[in-house]
């Protein structure tokens, strides 16, 4: 499993499926090979919604995301 972090606070959002951190590497911008972090906001979570993400995924990081502009997030294999 993979978990899922608040970077700014680094508290524990919650845990995704090896697919799902495949499709958020397909998607979103990494700055280099050892990148672990991406910023999300509710524009973005629409577009990994669209490109079928599960379910989980996309409630995961729209209940992070709360009603922010954004976050930064971070991940961790466990």
């Amino acid at each position: 499993m993979i978990k899922i972090y608040n970077k700014d606070n680094n508290s524990f959002i919650g845990t995704i499926k090896e697919e799902d951190l495949k499709l958020l590497e397909n998607i979103l911008v990494e700055e280099s090979d050892t990148d672990t972090d991406y910023f999300i906001n509710p524009d973005t979570v629409d577009l990994i919604e669209d490109s079928k993400a599960s379910p989980e995924l996309v409630n995961l990081l729209r209940s992070a995301i709360g009603k922010t502009d954004g976050i930064e997030i971070s991940w961790k294999r466990d």
